[in-house]
């Protein structure tokens, strides 16, 4: 079977909820990325197979994102599209999902992605279609709807949302608010540490908003970084739940932003001219339970080691994506030989950001670039996902 390689992974900055991106509709931060790709590899766009995002709160205004942004980007006509969802997993799965397609022999080149603006989430309602008889039609929040039904209630019970399940794992795996706050402080220092020693400019494209008046506004940077964050201006948070462990400064925030990048056949990179950053060695998803979402990494990543031959302590460099820092923290009490210090070195979402569908993608490539720059073999990126799933691969540098 052939190997899937990964090339030039890329991605733009990620913009805050209702920040600097708000504007730019999700084909355009798509297209935007996909061109950056194309134009750094030099390869003829009619030669790609296929294009494959993800993207977790889709809609009606840009149906089949992964084909409005392979014509958006002005790839030629005959390249399809496609679209698919797991959740915060999305974006690893777009991944996997090319790779299949070019180990299988069915694509030899196939753009993968992530894509979501959170900012333009709209609220909707399901009672108008067929009228009400009375009372009036409730409009629901999409954001907040797909948290609290990401299960069926008549099976699990009530889940108020992804918080939740995140103080589910504090209270099981006892970790403290202390705790959860010197992990947020960390993610942030790291993030800043990243941008200030010039650490992330290789993985990211800037991104032109045009204003309503005056030129346009450049956006280089991840915007939710918050580089004077302390142990003591956290404290002050409130937490989200009564005596709870979840605070706005140590949980994921929203977030706008894309990623792609080429997964080809390794028998087709010479002829293409293109040179791999690594190899996708392996990938695994697995359930767990819906009011444990967050401990979703710990099966998934037992599964694909099971079938690799290898350990989680054989892996350079750990991405275990920040929904929440007590989720983090439950993860790491199991994986107790790990070295903490290999794990989300250049921060993760509480402090880069949770743009769902283009997470996947976006941690894949913060990680390749830093494998690259530490000369390492293995990296290891994992997921939880709401609905009680979790996702791991391991990829290798080329």
């Amino acid at each position: 079977m052939r190997r899937a390689a990964i090339v030039t992974p890329l991605r733009t900055p990620v913009g805050r909820f209702g920040g600097a991106l708000k504007d730019v509709p999700v084909e355009r931060l798509g297209a935007i990325v996909v061109n950056a790709v194309l134009d750094r590899t030099g390869l003829d766009p009619a030669l790609v197979d296929d294009v494959v995002f993800a993207q977790s709160y889709a809609n009606s205004e840009t149906p089949c994102v992964g084909r409005w942004i392979a014509l958006e980007a002005g790839l030629p006509v005959h390249v399809p599209g496609m679209q698919l969802d797991r959740r915060c997993g999305g974006g690893l799965q777009s991944i996997a999902t090319a790779a299949m397609m070019v180990q299988s022999g069915a694509c030899d080149v196939v753009i993968a992605g992530g894509v979501e603006s959170m900012s333009n989430i709209e609220h909707y309602t399901t009672g108008v279609r067929w009228g009400t008889r009375s009372g009036s039609p409730v409009l629901y929040d999409r954001l907040d709807r797909g948290r609290e039904r990401s299960q069926p209630e008549h099976r699990f019970g009530h889940i108020s949302g992804m918080i939740e399940t995140a103080e589910n794992l504090a209270r099981k795996y006892s970790i403290s608010r202390e705790a959860a706050d010197a992990y947020a402080v960390r993610s942030q220092h790291r993030a800043a540490a990243a941008w200030s020693e010039g650490r992330m400019a290789a993985e990211v494209i800037p991104v032109s908003v045009q204003q309503k008046r005056g030129d346009a506004n450049v956006v280089a940077q991840d915007e939710g970084i918050r580089a004077d964050t302390t142990l003591e201006s956290l404290s002050k948070l409130r937490a989200i739940q009564r005596e709870g462990t979840v605070t706005a400064g140590n949980a994921a925030q929203q977030n706008d932003a894309a990623a792609a990048c080429l997964v080809v056949a390794e028998d087709r990179l010479a002829a293409l001219g293109l040179t791999p950053d690594a190899f996708l060695v392996g990938w695994a998803a697995a359930g767990c339970e819906p009011a444990e979402m967050g401990i979703g990494p710990v099966p998934a990543t037992a599964r694909l080691m099971k079938r690799l031959g290898l350990a989680v302590e054989d892996m350079d460099l750990i991405e275990i994506n920040e929904a929440f820092a007590c989720q983090v923290l439950s993860v790491l009490q199991t994986w107790r030989g790990v070295d903490p210090e290999r794990v989300n070195v250049n921060g993760s979402g509480i402090s880069l950001g949770h743009p769902i569908g283009a997470t996947g993608v976006r941690i894949m490539t913060t990680l390749l670039h830093e494998m690259k720059r530490r000369d390492v073999r293995y990296g290891l990126e994992t997921m939880c996902i709401g609905g009680g799933q979790g996702m791991a691969a391991v990829f290798e540098r080329a």
